[in-house]
This record gives C-alpha cells, sequence and structure tokens, in this order.
C-alpha cells in the first residue's frame, strides 16, 4: 500500500525521497563502522576502569552513552537536510523535463512551429528535447504538405463541377434547345464526369500508396508490363507513338495492385506527355539482388529547374498540359510503400526517364529502404525523400 501512495506523487517527490533515503542510509552506515568499534572495545575493557570513549584535546573524555545520543540527534538533523537537499536536486534535474512537457502542450496543429530549444549541456533529457524537436519538424511538414493537397484536391475537384453546373445551367436556359442540342450537352456532361471520376481514382490510389502495404506477394515486373502494355497499345498506335519492350524476368516482392498501379501511371504518363511519332521504351531486368523498371520517353525538353517542381501533386510543365497532374505522385508514393528508389533523368534532348529499383522476392524486409535526403544532380533527380511528390 505504501508503495502505490509513493507512485501516486509527483517525480520530484519521489526523487527527492529517493535522495534523502540515500543520504540518510550512509550517514547510519558510517556511524556504524565507528560506534561498533568503539562498543566492542567498551564492552572488552576489565570492570573497575573507566569506559572507553573519546578523547578531547584539553584530556575530557566522552563517553560511549554520549557519542551514541549525539549521533542519535545528528541523524534526526539530517533527515530534513536530506530532503530539501534532495528536492533542489531533483527539481534542477528535471527542469528540462518541465520545460518540455510545457511545450509540448502548448504545440498544436497551429503553431508546430514552435521548438525546444533546450540547448546545452547535452544529456539525455536534452537529447529528447532535440528528439521531440525533430519530431515536430517532421509534423510540421506532413501538416503543410497536407493542407497543400487538400488545397489543390479541392480546387481540382471543384473545376469539373463548376463546369456541368454551368453546362447544364446554360442548357436549361435555352428555351429554344433541341434533342441535338440536349445531347450533345449530356455528352460533354459525361466528360466532365468521367474526368471526375479519374481524378477521385487517382486520389484514391494514391492514399491507399501513402497508407502502407498490408500484403506482400511474389510478382513478376515483366508480366505486369504486359499486361498494362495490352490496354495501352491502341492509344499509343492513335498518337503515332512507338512502343519499345524490353522485358526481362524481374520477379520482386509487393502489392500487385500498387504495382500495377505504378506501372499504369508511368506508361500513361509517358504516352500523354510525348511528341507526335515519339516512341517510349519500357525496360525491366535484374541485377543481382535488385529488380529495375524504366520507362523512357521522347518528348519536350524538361528545363532542370522544372523537374523538383513536377514532384509534387497537381504540377504540370504547362496549364494546357493534360492529366489530373497526380500519375507521378502515385508512382512515387507507391515507391515509397515498397522502400524502393525512383530515380529520374531528363535528357538534353527532350522527354523523360524513370527508374524504380525494387528489392529482392521472397522477404520484404530484405528491401533496401531509401536515404532520407535525396541527390539532386544537375541531369538526374533522385525522389526518395519522405514527403516528396511526384506528378
Amino acid at each position: 500500500m505504501t508503495f502505490q501512495r509513493l507512485a501516486g506523487r509527483s517525480l520530484q517527490t519521489r526523487l527527492a525521497l529517493a535522495y534523502a533515503a540515500g543520504v540518510y542510509a550512509a550517514g547510519v552506515f558510517v556511524l556504524v563502522l565507528v560506534l561498533v568499534p568503539l562498543a566492542s572495545v567498551d564492552a572488552a575493557a576489565p570492570k573497575g576502569r573507566p569506559s572507553s570513549g573519546v578523547t578531547t584535546g584539553a584530556g575530557r573524555g566522552i563517553s560511549l552513552a554520549q557519542l551514541l545520543t549525539g549521533s542519535a540527534v545528528a541523524l534526526a538533523v539530517l533527515i530534513p537536510v536530506a530532503l530539501a537537499i534532495g528536492w533542489f536536486v531533483a527539481g534542477r534535474f528535471l527542469h528540462p523535463l518541465r520545460a518540455i512537457t510545457a511545450t509540448a502542450k502548448d504545440i498544436s496543429a497551429g503553431n508546430l512551429h514552435r521548438r525546444l530549444d533546450l540547448g546545452e549541456p547535452t544529456d539525455e533529457l536534452t537529447e529528447l528535447g532535440h528528439t521531440l524537436d525533430d519530431l515536430f519538424a517532421r509534423l510540421q511538414a506532413s501538416f503543410d504538405a497536407q493542407r497543400h493537397f487538400v488545397a489543390n484536391a479541392s480546387h481540382e475537384l471543384r473545376t469539373p463541377l463548376a463546369g456541368l453546373r454551368t453546362l447544364l445551367e446554360v442548357a436549361l436556359a435555352d428555351p429554344g434547345a433541341d434533342t441535338g442540342t440536349l445531347r450533345s450537352v449530356c455528352q460533354e456532361a459525361l466528360a466532365l464526369g468521367e474526368h471526375q471520376e479519374r481524378l477521385v481514382r487517382a486520389l484514391l490510389v494514391l492514399a491507399t500508396s501513402e497508407r502502407g502495404i498490408s500484403r506482400w506477394e511474389t510478382l513478376d515486373l515483366a508480366q505486369v508490363v504486359e499486361g498494362v502494355l495490352a490496354s495501352r497499345r491502341d492509344q499509343a498506335t492513335e498518337r503515332g507513338i512507338d512502343l519499345v519492350e524490353r522485358l526481362n524476368p524481374a520477379v520482386t516482392a509487393g502489392d500487385p495492385r500498387l504495382i500495377e498501379s505504378l506501372i499504369a501511371n508511368l506508361i500513361d504518363n509517358a504516352i500523354r506527355h510525348n511528341r507526335p511519332d515519339g516512341h517510349v521504351e519500357i525496360t525491366t531486368q535484374t541485377a543481382g539482388t535488385q529488380v529495375t523498371l524504366t520507362v523512357t520517353n521522347s518528348g519536350p525538353v524538361i528545363p532542370d529547374s522544372q523537374i523538383q517542381r513536377l514532384f509534387h501533386p497537381f504540377q504540370r510543365l504547362a496549364p494546357d498540359r493534360h492529366g489530373h497532374g497526380l500519375g507521378l505522385a502515385i508512382v512515387n508514393a507507391v515507391t515509397q510503400a515498397h522502400h524502393a528508389t525512383l530515380t529520374t533523368s531528363a535528357p538534353p534532348k527532350g522527354g523523360l526517364s524513370i527508374t524504380v529499383q525494387f528489392g529482392p522476392s521472397g522477404d520484404e524486409r530484405a528491401i533496401v529502404p531509401p536515404k532520407r535526403s535525396p541527390t539532386l544532380s544537375a541531369d538526374s533527380r533522385r525522389v526518395d525523400e519522405p514527403g516528396s511528390r511526384l506528378t
């Protein structure tokens, strides 16, 4: 019961009691070391002789009984002194912890810019403070990215809805609208609905990818690419784009649906942002314990200054570019979910080359996680920083 009541006390109280108990025990131990030998000498002295004691400089002695009485008084005085010292020392040690607690209570989603900044000296508590500062920084970046994403998503979703509403209002306001006019309006409304449906589906895939992978299966990237290309050949033929396949067995482990979405978005992006009579080259291969997927397409020249901007959702090279701006964002999210490595490069002649490197099959734990800090050079961009996005 005593331990339960003590556990309900503050940490400073418990530390002060622990310090005081240690000091008091040390004092008792020292007195025992001194008094026990004196008591043994006193018991061994012959009767009739004065009892042993401590002799002062004036030649007067202190009896054992007086020494015991003085020791008892000293121990009684030591209790409050030890408690006061223990309370003071515990307060000094817990001061950084109180600062951490107060700042952590004050930090919310609205002021994640606050930091603890405990400074020196470096000890366990200041190290905890630095760790929390890093955590707050990551949370701030995550909240900022989320707010930015929600704002962009709401804008992208509002645009087709506004267009649909305007289209219907104009058709209803025309008293002379005939069947052909209404049919044309319905076709345009269906097109806007399909665009909105694709956008919502892309947002769902992106959210699913960022949530992580719940199941791992062994699959061959070459087979998945063949299945995706089967449904894209007609689109490529209509645009006069030549599809070049170099598919070698590339067995890895991952979520089949997410990897299929990654490959589909890579190929769709390569076909959509291409030039007439251009080409798309898809390569799968195994190199040691790693398997790679590379999609290279011709197209307009991408300035080096624009590559990093394309790593964010709803970003396009030009306002008139087609698509919802989430294709490569999904690719990046799926890559991070599989702990793979994504590398991009923009050839001087135009176009884009994207390589995704997966780990070996059979054991998802063997997949090497990407580094936190991306390495960006003049002609290539490695996307492996948490929170980054591609479009």
